[in-house]
């Protein structure tokens, strides 16, 4: 049964590595796990995709159609956005889901600070020009000052570019409130599948605490807290990660 991985922004594959090590130790098949890029982070970003929510929705569905068969799959920042709008609109590509950006889809969200800055024509381009021109070294210390471990984080940044900052800006503005509101309005049909969501307690750019646990009852998901762990908990406590995934796969 594949187990598939989509990271978010601005990340490539590389963030998952910590964890799909714990999860082959664990007796997972290094085969059965699958790394999808979204276009523009860490994948080529192809002329005519106008990197929108439901541009990375339609992508995904694609890709999980090439699969050919359920997978169980695992989403991200970003990517957890990603999974989630596939479980609400196509159910039938999935075994299980499990998501860390729940709370985003519930009504009373509030984009975080630099999503609403990267939402504004003329500062979001004025931002991602710095963040992704940056040095590579100052980039890496970004990353892992957040809490990203060192070597994902210079795989990381070394695949920060222009590209990437374009597709941010893009997938941000299309998701400016009342998008993800109106995206929640279904959240109810992603209980089709087996949910699964990540609470990082210390985790505060994806929706507070309560909005969490509000959506993902709507979503019929089982929560799994992650008592002082952050926005990439695989990274900081990846053994953590592995168990509650493991766990959650084998009920299935």
């Amino acid at each position: 049964m594949p187990k598939v991985f989509v990271h978010g922004n601005p990340e490539t594959a590389a963030v998952w590595d910590p964890l799909l090590n714990e999860l082959e130790r664990a007796g997972v098949p290094r085969t059965e796990l699958i790394c999808l890029s979204p276009p523009g982070f860490g994948a080529p970003l192809p002329a005519g995709f106008d990197a929108t929510v439901g541009a990375y929705r339609d992508w995904l569905i694609g890709a999980l159609e090439d699969l050919g068969e359920p997978v169980d799959l695992v989403g991200h920042d970003w990517g957890g956005g990603h999974v989630v709008n596939v479980a609400i609109s196509r159910p039938d590509l999935l075994r299980s889901w499990a998501s860390d950006v729940i709370g985003a889809y519930d009504p009373d969200y509030v984009w975080h600070e630099l999503a609403q800055r990267w939402q504004l024509p003329g500062e979001g381009e004025a931002d991602v020009a710095a963040r992704f021109g940056a040095p590579l070294g100052t980039r890496v210390e970004a990353l892992v000052e957040r809490g990203v471990s060192r070597p994902v984080a210079e795989r990381i940044a070394a695949a920060q570019d222009e590209t990437m900052g374009r597709a941010v800006l893009a997938l941000y503005r299309s998701a400016a409130q009342p998008a993800m509101a109106e995206l929640g309005r279904d959240l109810e049909r992603a209980a089709h599948r087996p949910g699964l969501v990540f609470l990082a307690t210390e985790d505060h750019m994806v929706g507070t605490d309560g909005q969490r646990r509000r959506a993902a009852r709507r979503a019929g998901a089982r929560v799994e807290t992650l008592d002082g762990l952050g926005h990439w908990w695989m990274n900081q406590d990846p053994a953590r990660g592995a168990r509650a995934l493991t766990a959650f796969w084998a009920e299935r």
